[in-house]
């Protein structure tokens, strides 16, 4: 999953990015609004954090952008402006979440993982594939009733293919999503570690659910 977060206060970006990173997150920053602008309309995220005070174009002129160019991207707004007026102001404008300074970390990452679910449309943090559950809160995975052991960057790549239920994902599009400085290109990363969790899921002599749709890439299914 990729966030984007735009927030000018060096010290509270830098908490922001390294929360989220450390929960598994691809994540680009900017203080800038003119970036924060051109970076959301060229790039696909799970999530925008806008902070709404920022120089040049504010986190609400970059919102009110992206609803008429059409972009339905989560947007969280960040903003020290509490006031019931401005709160408005911005759910009105195309903001699905408000979330106002200071705020705790593990508030704004259970936030995240909403909008996130959301996004792919699923109401429950635990996603089903057969007899493949994943649950996205706690990270937990479990196959046939079975405990799973994953690495950090398995359970990421499964995320993304679960998330993405039954749609195939290109390796470019697995690795924007999984890797946090990737910067275009091909790799065989992606083909190792998808090599890795159909070891660790094929156990006991359980179907495939890990596909290949070859000159395309992966994706999750039933048997």
């Amino acid at each position: 999953m990729r966030i984007l977060v735009l927030e000018d206060y060096p010290p509270l970006r830098s908490s922001i990015v390294e929360c989220l990173v450390e929960e598994g997150y691809a994540v680009d920053s900017t203080e800038s609004g003119d970036e924060g602008l051109w970076y959301v309309r060229n790039h696909v995220y799970d999530v925008a954090l806008l902070d709404i005070m920022v120089p040049e174009v504010s986190g609400l002129e970059i919102l009110k952008k992206l609803r008429s160019d059409g972009n339905s991207v989560p947007v969280i707004i960040i903003s020290a402006r509490d006031t019931v007026v401005q709160k408005i102001e911005g759910l009105e404008g195309g903001a699905d979440d408000y979330l106002v300074k200071p705020f705790s970390l593990d508030e704004m990452l259970a936030r995240v993982r909403v909008q996130i679910r959301r996004r792919h449309e699923k109401k429950s943090p635990l996603i089903s594939v057969g007899d493949l559950v994943i649950d996205t809160a706690t990270k937990m995975v479990r196959r046939a009733g079975r405990a799973i052991e994953l690495t950090r960057k398995e359970y990421l790549l499964l995320e993304c293919l679960a998330f993405r239920n039954g749609e195939v994902l290109s390796r470019e599009d697995i690795a924007r999503q999984v890797y946090q400085d990737y910067e275009g290109g091909t790799s065989n990363v992606v083909d190792v570690y998808i090599g890795y969790l159909r070891k660790k899921l094929h156990i006991d002599g359980l179907p495939n659910i890990i596909h290949t749709k070859r000159g395309h890439g992966y994706f999750l299914s039933e048997p």
